[in-house]
């Protein structure tokens, strides 16, 4: 087996571990980073400031399960995103001001930063004219990081295939007048 690579989840609370114990379970290699001091089997734990840039040093996945707080705001920005693994992936389904939106564009346009799933975002809706929705190495959720109703979730998808046939807009986030 391929050797995985390196990943490192932001924020151990209760959401954090479970990410980073899952992972670490699925053969990744996984450093968890947190404000306090946590212990999380299998994962390598850091804390604080100078934990930061021991845990995001040559990370080539980094997860967002950070709470929005004075404290972690923008703590992905120019700094945090140069320890980075050169075209490392982040996937943020925490909270959007977690990151500095133009710090990140900055790096994925550089190619420090190759890939951004994003669930999440300072402004929601995502304004329609954000540089995420078009740049070729960001993908959009619509704020779905959490468990999914099967039922609702195949109205939409059924919905937007539909709305693509039919050349309409797609639906992008819970839409409350459809029911969905």
């Amino acid at each position: 087996m391929a050797q995985q690579r390196p990943v490192t989840v932001l924020g151990l609370g209760e959401l954090g571990s479970v990410c980073a114990q899952t992972l670490a379970a699925l053969g990744f290699p996984v450093t968890g980073w947190s404000r306090s001091q946590k212990t999380v089997e299998g994962v390598t734990c850091h804390s604080g400031d100078a934990g930061l840039k021991v845990a995001l040093s040559g990370a080539e996945i980094v997860v967002l399960l950070l709470p929005n707080t004075a404290a972690t705001e923008n703590v992905l920005n120019v700094e945090s995103l140069a320890w980075l693994a050169k075209g490392a992936m982040i996937v943020n389904p925490g909270r959007g001001p977690l990151i500095d939106d133009d710090a990140l564009l900055e790096a994925l346009n550089s190619g420090q930063v190759g890939h951004a799933t994003l669930d999440v975002f300072r402004v929601e809706p995502l304004p329609k004219n954000h540089p995420f929705w078009t740049h070729p190495n960001v993908t959009v959720t619509p704020h779905v990081a959490s468990e999914t109703r099967p039922w609702t979730a195949s109205q939409c998808v059924a919905e937007n295939i539909r709305r693509g046939e039919a050349g309409e807009p797609f639906l992008h986030l819970v839409d409350r007048s459809v029911g969905y």
